[in-house]
């Protein structure tokens, strides 16, 4: 891919500016106003070095480079210096770069020989899989993606809560009000309503959190009994998450949860006591962080069990042993800022210079419209019935219209899943939201199932060319480019240039709601070159030029729609 920037820098270098290539490179920018070129270079900064007026320098420089082969001509506007591009070199070099890069057009190897950890979805185990949950899954996912199409070595850990004191208060209830028919028939529902009614029963009678406590400890302890429950606990809700990530399609590398470190924090702790940084308040072991403004982090309870910031520790020092990481990114809830800040501290304090490198990835919460989620309340709803009520909605819209030549329940799936994921990735992450039934399964507008007809719409275009037009096409046989200077051409044609820098965009600010905007914007303005181009015309070298460029948005749009996880079906 041809860097502009890089390029147009070169000639504006000049050593009377002062500034290095590099430099001009950062400073030039890309207007919003497309009537002022593709390219802008600001002077304000030379007056001062220059000894003149910005106006003066932007129109010396304009004169100068006026002359670029590859410019189709430069304006200088006060301070400005507006350049604009010669269309035909600007869709040949991107049009032949689409075409031979094809599915990997928008990747790039500037991760290469790092290792970079997500941490994401982990849910707890013997609750629910809610619809709060796939705000993490999502987003860690397409993380991931991201950074994979970065070049960098990602290693998915689904780090899933299977430890704690809530699994005592689990063990508690199923013992006095649980049966093993009702385990076996309705799994987590089952687990759900046990747990809440042990809150609503310990209201009652607080005695039963002490019983909670105990059973956590002989959990902790490795008494058999506790063991065995929570060992079944595990399979059963694994089974239950795994049918969800099938329909998501997400795989992890690790499901290590929280007691896979169980056997790792006596040694956690040994540390923690040899740096001095233990301090016993109230019978339980904290680390005072009052002199770095927050409340202390609480290491082990009374009773001597473990807690969260524990776990979390013994889990980095673990990882970073293990995999060595560059980076280890956690994509959890807002609620969680305090805990990581605590952790990073204690990590800080400890003498781990690479907590640095461990990023807390936050996001904004989803609550119902009847108010918060409770599991405690049995107040959810489940992940599952969402992807299945939107599966079922998009197959009922499908079957009104021609169904000849699609497999109906496949496409329906495609599309009804995307629907929810790209409602995921839409907005900033860090935007809280009310879940709404009719939101989730509304199709109209700027939606997953928008982009993805997109996507149909220029399989369908392709389908109609011949043989001999597709093939010139694959080979880039095109006489002319002239035939793609119009507005719409070349503004979809810009969008699809700047998707490999959007990506990387996505990545360094951990946001892929980046990525999601930019792809409504080639979809519309795909679609707007769509309506406004008689695209299969008579005229071979219009034709076989316009068909490149559908092809070229028809990849742009695929490998963008992978990244979020979502499939790029070619007829709906």
């Amino acid at each position: 891919m041809i860097d502009y920037k890089k390029l147009i820098a070169a000639e504006i270098f000049d050593e009377a500016l002062g500034l290095t290539e590099e430099q001009i490179a950062e400073m030039i920018e890309i207007p919003v106003d497309t009537t002022m070129g593709d390219y802008a270079f600001p002077c304000f900064r030379l007056a001062k070095t220059m000894r003149k007026a910005p106006q003066l320098i932007a129109q010396e420089i304009a004169s100068r480079i006026e002359g670029c082969e590859i410019f189709d001509h430069v304006e200088q506007v006060n301070a400005y210096v507006n350049i604009f591009i010669r269309k035909e070199y600007f869709m040949e070099h991107l049009l032949k770069d689409v075409a031979k890069q094809g599915a990997d057009y928008g990747r790039s190897d500037r991760g290469a020989g790092r290792t970079v950890i997500v941490e994401y979805s982990s849910p707890n185990i013997a609750k629910p899989f809610h619809i709060g949950h796939i705000r993490s899954t999502v987003i860690g996912n397409a993380i991931y993606k991201i950074f994979d199409a970065q070049g960098y070595h990602v290693i998915r850990i689904n780090h899933l809560g299977d430890y704690g004191t809530q699994f005592g208060k689990m063990i508690v209830a199923y013992r006095k009000w649980g049966s093993e028919e009702e385990l076996e028939k309705e799994p987590i529902k089952s687990l759900l309503r046990y747990y809440t009614k042990f809150h609503e029963e310990a209201e009652k009678d607080p005695s039963l959190n002490d019983e909670a406590r105990k059973a956590f400890y002989n959990l902790e302890h490795g008494e058999a009994e506790e063991t065995a429950l929570w060992k079944r606990f595990r399979e059963l809700s694994l089974s239950e998450f795994n049918r969800v990530y099938d329909m998501l399609d997400i795989t992890f590398d690790s499901y290590a949860g929280e007691s896979f470190y169980s056997d790792k924090m006596p040694a956690v702790l040994q540390e923690l006591k040899d740096k001095n940084l233990l301090v016993e308040s109230q019978g339980a072991q904290i680390v005072d962080l009052e002199p770095y403004g927050m409340a202390p982090a609480l290491i082990t309870k009374s009773d001597g069990t473990s807690l969260y910031v524990t776990r979390d520790i013994a889990a980095a020092i673990y990882r970073k042993e293990h995999y060595d990481f560059d980076k280890c990114i956690y994509v959890v809830a807002s609620q969680q800022n305090l805990h990581f800040r605590q952790w990073k501290k204690v990590l800080e304090l400890m003498g781990y210079e690479w907590q640095e490198d461990c990023i807390h990835v936050p996001f904004g919460l989803v609550s119902l419209e009847e108010g918060t989620m409770s599991t405690r309340k049995g107040r959810v709803v489940f992940l599952e019935d969402v992807l299945n009520k939107a599966v079922e909605k998009t197959a009922e819209i499908i079957r009104e219209k021609n169904t000849d030549g699609i497999d109906v329940d496949e496409i329906a799936k495609e599309v009804g899943i995307g629907a929810v994921i790209f409602q995921e990735l839409s907005n900033n992450r860090i935007k809280d939201y009310t879940f709404s039934w009719d939101k989730v399964l509304n199709f109209d507008g700027e939606t997953g199932p928008y982009v993805q007809y997109t996507h149909v719409r220029a399989c369908s275009v392709l389908r109609s060319a011949s043989e001999e037009d597709l093939k010139a096409v694959a080979e880039q046989q095109i006489a002319d480019y002239g035939y793609l200077t119009s507005e719409s051409a070349y503004t979809l044609a810009k969008l699809i240039y700047r998707m490999p820098e959007v990506i990387s965009e996505a990545a360094d600010k951990y946001e892929p709601s980046i990525l999601t905007r930019h792809l409504v914007d080639i979809a519309q303005e795909f679609n707007k070159f769509y309506h406004d181009e008689h695209i299969l015309v008579e005229n071979a070298d219009e034709r076989v030029a316009k068909l490149a460029l559908v092809s070229a948005a028809r990849t742009a749009i695929a490998n963008a729609l992978n990244l979020l996880n979502m499939k790029a079906p070619e007829r709906m």
